[in-house]
Formats: structure tokens, sequence, C-alpha cells
């Protein structure tokens, strides 16, 4: 609390003399607001008094964020920066500079509202069109790492399915041999690719005949031979 009784405070000052020695120093700071007051002043003689001009230095310790967030008119540090300066304080006396001064500022507060507002739409304006690219930019980014998890999908797809007809044409296959296998080695080398088990199954009556075929072959077979032999015996007679 000791801060915001102003600097340069002496030991002699009691509590509330520092309190009222700041709220003064307050007062007469935004005071300086006024072009009008400060003609008043140059025309009194004060700017040509060192020991008020040292004064005005004394408090530029107003321009320090701890002690500026009381002013309710911030325009009072600007015409306090332009009293450090002797040129300004010669200029000052003369009624047309101040009236000029007084004029501009009036026209400031009245159009600060309409720059302020104009100023803070450009700002907001410039902030949502760089949100706006930069979400544009993150959709694109999203669409286009779908797209590319879209087609690997779809190539993973495809390719298991190359995979799944090839095995399938391969069992096919390994089956179809494996069938091929099986009736050569029943066949037995037999002609036609038809099975002997077939033959004697779902063809009894040919089995049959060729048996009585076989066996009358071979009684044919016997008897010339006995005819033979005998021819020879009834000879040696």
């Amino acid at each position: 609390m000791a801060k915001m009784y102003g600097k340069g405070k002496t030991a002699t000052e009691s509590e509330e003399q520092q309190k009222l020695r700041w709220q003064v120093e307050l007062e007469f700071v935004q005071c300086l607001a006024n072009p009008n007051y400060l003609n008043f002043l140059a025309q009194r003689g004060y700017f040509k008094d060192q020991a008020f001009i040292n004064y005005l230095k004394y408090l530029q310790y107003w321009k320090e964020p701890e002690y500026a967030k009381y002013l309710m008119y911030p325009m009072c540090l600007y015409f306090l920066d332009l009293l450090q300066y002797e040129h300004f304080r010669r200029e000052i006396v003369n009624s047309q500079c101040c009236k000029f001064i007084d004029d501009q500022a009036i026209l400031q507060w009245q159009h600060y509202t309409r720059k302020r507002i104009k100023m803070l739409n450009a700002v907001n304006g410039n902030v949502n069109s760089q949100l706006n690219s930069t979400t544009g930019s993150n959709l694109d980014l999203m669409d286009g790492t779908q797209q590319q998890s879209g087609q690997l999908t779809g190539q993973q797809q495809a390719t298991q399915q190359q995979g799944a007809q090839a095995t399938n044409a391969l069992g096919g296959s390994v089956a179809g041999n494996m069938q091929n296998g099986t009736v050569s080695s029943v066949g037995g080398g037999g002609g036609g690719g038809t099975t002997p088990q077939n033959q004697m199954v779902g063809q009894p009556g040919q089995q049959s005949q060729q048996q009585q075929l076989n066996g009358n072959s071979s009684n044919s077979s016997i008897v010339p031979n006995q005819s033979n032999t005998g021819a020879a015996m009834m000879q040696k007679i």
C-alpha cells in the first residue's frame, strides 16, 4: 500500500498525508488532459518556473501500470510527455494552438468508438479468416487421409480375394490330381480309364460270358491235342 501514495515520500509524512498527496497528484495529472487548462498554466507563467518543470518530471511515475490503472483520462499521459519539451510549453501559450488541440481532442473522443469498432472488426475478421483457412486445410488433410486409408483397405481386400481365389484353385487342382491318381492306381494300367471293379459290379453278364468264352477256348485247345495223341497211337498199332 505504500507505493499507492506516490513516489518521493518523506519520513515526516503520516499515512493520512500520503493519501492526501496521492489524491492531489492524481487529480492534477488528469487535469493535464484539458488543453484549456494547459493554456491557463502557460499564461500564468508556471511553465517558466524550474521547480514546476521538475514537478512535471516527477509526475511521470503515473505512466507505470500500477499507477496508470487509476486514471480515468489516459490522454493526460500524452500531454504530460509533451510538457517535458520546452517548445510545447512555449507554444501552448498561444490561444489558437490551444483551440486547435482542443478541437482535435474532441474529434478523437467523438470518433473513438467508431474507430475502435472498425479496428476490432478488422482484427476479428483476420482472426476468423485465419481460423477458416486453418480449418479448411485440416479438413482437406483429413479427407486425403481418409481417401488413402480407403484405397489401402480396398487394396487389402483385393489382395485377400486374390489369395482366396489362388487357394481355392490350388485346392481344386490338388483334389483333381488326387482323384486322377486314385483312378490310375486302381485301374492298374487298364485302358479306357474304367476300373475292373466297375466292370465286375456294373456288368456281371459280360463277366460270365467272358468266363464261358475262356472255358470254351481252353476246351477247344485241349480237344485237338487229344485227337492228335490218339492218331499217333493208332499209327503205332
